[in-house]
Order: structure tokens, then sequence, then C-alpha cells
């Protein structure tokens, strides 16, 4: 597993005052509008962190906020890096202290300069992963959409070998989304498929445990975030009582200091956490947080937000070294109508690493707009 205290040396060990940045800003189209609990998602605008140190030498990393989420604004996010780019020196304190409320920042930074260290061939975390002898087992993710239309994804996800689906709840009228799980588990028993639901906090904490138990008998694996983030001692008695195993995401966001964390798990004490880096402090923060999880007996996966391909590939490279045996809920890289051309690849449900190719950044320069 890698440590905080490894990553904070890397990050260190690569700091100069000679370093300089760049940043490109490019919105990508999706495929097909992302449908989620806040919003349907058309466009997304990524920022892209250049790190450049004197011998001609260039890491790259992916700032991706994520509009209703992230904490951080667009405008935030610019500012941000404009007194980054004017500043070099500050950079060891920002990463020590967390950048407070620039979580995606924190990660593009980090991969930056981690893939600075490693040689500038994309791989902030080199492992096994990417010398292409090992791959991440990943589940399949159900979008939002008609009854109908889940159950016709869940089965093409089953015809290409996932073993876990997850499906996002809270959208259909509730006797229709129990129908559907009860097509499912007719179709495809607990032995044959896992099934993860995300309610995104659709649940009023007064209707979740009767809703709860509506659920339990479809042998679910874990449900996330059943009730809005916020509200710890809700949370807290919601997981002490449900039949369901429950899992912590959007709840992890904006908490930075490893005490304050620290407090939220042992008074929650759920079954699960989900670590998205964008999201949750970087790579140090979901360090930090997978630290503090297996301290306590809960366990955790991690996913990714949307990110392109260049954030989908470190987190991707950052989930492998830790070790964790979990199956993770990385996305696939063909989300967006075009794409950042990293060697990440899907295969029978599992995410992989082209060893003989390199990152072609080309899309970046030739459709962003350079910014700083």
């Amino acid at each position: 597993m890698k440590n905080i205290n490894d990553i904070q040396l890397n990050l260190r060990s690569v700091l100069d005052v000679n370093l300089r940045l760049e940043v490109y800003k490019l919105t990508l189209e999706f495929k097909v509008p992302a449908v989620t609990s806040r919003h349907i998602l058309r466009q997304k605008t990524f920022y892209y962190i250049l790190v450049k140190n004197d011998k001609g030498a260039t890491g790259i990393g992916e700032c991706a906020p994520l509009e209703g989420l992230s904490p951080e604004t667009p405008e935030q996010v610019e500012n941000i890096l404009e007194e980054l780019s004017e500043n070099v020196s500050l950079w060891d304190d920002y990463l020590r202290e967390g950048l407070q409320g620039y979580s995606s920042v924190r990660m593009g930074l980090e991969t930056a300069l981690l893939d600075l260290k490693n040689g500038s061939r994309g791989t902030p975390f080199p492992s096994k992963f990417t010398l292409g002898a090992d791959r991440i087992p990943i589940n399949g993710l159900v979008w939002m959409a008609s009854a109908p239309l889940m159950f016709g994804q869940v089965e093409h996800k089953v015809n290409l070998g996932y073993k876990v689906v997850k499906l996002k709840i809270g959208s259909l009228d509730w006797e229709e989304e129990l129908d559907l799980l009860a097509q499912i588990r007719k179709k495809y028993p607990s032995n044959q498929l896992e099934l993860r639901l995300d309610a995104n906090g659709a649940f009023t904490f007064e209707e979740a445990q009767e809703k709860l138990e509506a659920l339990a008998p479809f042998q679910i694996h874990s449900i996330e975030q059943p009730i809005r983030p916020g509200t710890p001692d809700l949370m807290a008695d919601l997981c002490e009582s449900s039949p369901i195993p429950i899992a912590l995401d959007e709840e992890l966001i904006g908490w930075d200091s490893t005490t304050d964390k620290g407090f939220l798990l042992e008074r929650i004490q759920p079954s699960y956490i989900i670590l998205k880096p964008t999201l949750c402090g970087g790579f140090q923060g979901a360090t930090e947080w997978a630290e503090l999880a297996t301290q306590m007996n809960i366990g955790w996966w991690a996913t990714s937000a949307l990110e392109s391909n260049v954030g989908l590939g470190s987190i991707a490279q950052w989930v492998y070294v830790q070790q964790n045996p979990m199956v993770h809920g990385l996305g696939t890289g063909q989300l967006f109508t075009q794409n950042v051309d990293v060697p990440i690849f899907l295969e029978h449900a599992t995410l992989g690493w082209d060893a003989t190719r390199t990152p072609d950044y080309s899309l970046i320069f030739e459709l962003g707009e350079r910014i700083l």
C-alpha cells in the first residue's frame, strides 16, 4: 500500500524553485448526456497542469472540478492556479496544508509533480499495472434512465463479463425501482451478480429505514449515501440499524484535517467509504482516508468522477499501488466524443495499461486554450 508519507516524500523530492507552471483549459463533449441525481451534463471543462523543469522535462496532471459536488468553482480554480504559477515557493506549503477547498487542483498538481519525478511518461504511480503486467477489476455502471433501459444496461454489462454492477437509484417511481431490482435478481441471482446501489442522498432520514428494509430482500452488497451529506448523527443512526451495508461518498467531501476525518468515521461507523481523489483531497487526501478506514476495519474502494483519460489513468495507477482487492468503480475512458490519448484500455471488466504506448497529449494543445 502506498502510504501518505511515501507520497509526501516523493512530492517534496521534485520541488524546485526553477519549476514553471503552464495551464491549458479544454472542454469535452459527452457522447450521451450524463444524467446524475443533480444535473444533466452535456460537456465538462478540464484544466491540464504542466509542470516544467529547467532540463526541459514536463509532468502533466488533470484538474477536473465537478459541477455541484466540488467545493471549488471554475473561477476559484483559475485563481488558485494563477497564484501557483506566480509563486513556486508556495507549492510545498500548499501541498502540506492540503490546498484546503481545492481538491481537484491538489490532485492535478500532485499528478504533474509525480509524473515529472517518474520520467514524464504519464506514470505518476509506476507499478506492475503501468508495466502492463496486471489489471484492475472494475464494476459496470448503470446510468439513470427508464426502467427498461436500465435493465438493458445491466444485461449488456453482464454479457461483457461484469460480475459487479452499480445502479444509481432515486430517479424513478419507488415501486418501479423495486420492480426493476426484482427483474434483475430473477435473472441474475446474488451468486452471479453483485449489486451496488447509489442513492446520492435521495432519501429523507424519515423514509430511509423503510426503504432500506424494502431493498434488503434483493441481496444488495451496499448502498452509497442513502441520505444527504452533512448530517453525521442521522447517518450514524442509519448505519447502526440498516439491513444493508452503507457506504459514505459525498459525506467525505470538504474534510481536510486528519482529526476531523477520524472523528467523522468514528461517529458514523459506515461499512464502506468511497474514495474519489478529485473530490476528497487529491491523492494525499484519499490515501489518508484509506489509512484511517483500514485502521477502523471499514472497507473502501475508489471511483472516478467523470475525469478525462489523464485523470482516469492517474487514479487507476493510484488504486493499483494501494493493493486493495475490492472491485473498484473506475471509468472506462469512453464518455467523451474526443479524449486525450492515454494508453488505458478496457478488457473483460478490467482496466489495463498498454506499456508499449506512451500518452499523446496533442488534443490538449490543439483544442485547448492556454490560460497560464
